[in-house]
């Protein structure tokens, strides 16, 4: 259950800030469905659009990252974050972007193995090799 009241397009049309934010998800997804994460972020209208003008930065414009590969980071951090909402929501979008459950086979076997070997790391205390470095 939501610790936060999930506001309506009733309430949103009330408030105008949070209004104009839902309005640009909806034009910059190109549909009328506005998720629960927004609903609820709406109870304080300018942390929800300073949240959804940080989205939009990374996650919706042209750069040397098609919008596939940032859903799927986002799907392995929101994992290594145990966040089962953004796991549900980006694998959605993965998915509405292309993502072919082979792909996603691959994606999941990379995150397990990852966590696998990030907390061997951690539990073994290794140094970094010099190698890494940026030079």
């Amino acid at each position: 259950m939501a610790t936060v009241k999930l506001l309506t397009d009733a309430d949103a049309e009330a408030i105008p800030a949070v209004k104009a934010v839902f309005d640009d998800i909806r034009a910059t997804r190109k549909n009328d469905f506005i998720n629960n994460f927004w609903r609820a972020l709406a109870n304080d209208p300018a942390n929800l659009k300073r949240v959804w003008e940080s989205l939009k930065s990374v996650m919706t414009v042209e750069g040397t990252l098609d919008p596939l590969t940032r859903e799927m980071i986002y799907i392995a951090v929101s994992t290594a974050n145990s966040c089962q909402y953004c796991i549900q929501s980006h694998t959605a979008a993965a998915r509405s972007r292309g993502m072919t459950d082979a792909q996603h086979g691959e994606l999941l076997a990379v995150i397990g193995l990852a966590a696998q070997t990030n907390h061997l790391a951690i539990a073994m205390q290794v140094p970094s090799d010099p190698e890494f470095d940026v030079k």
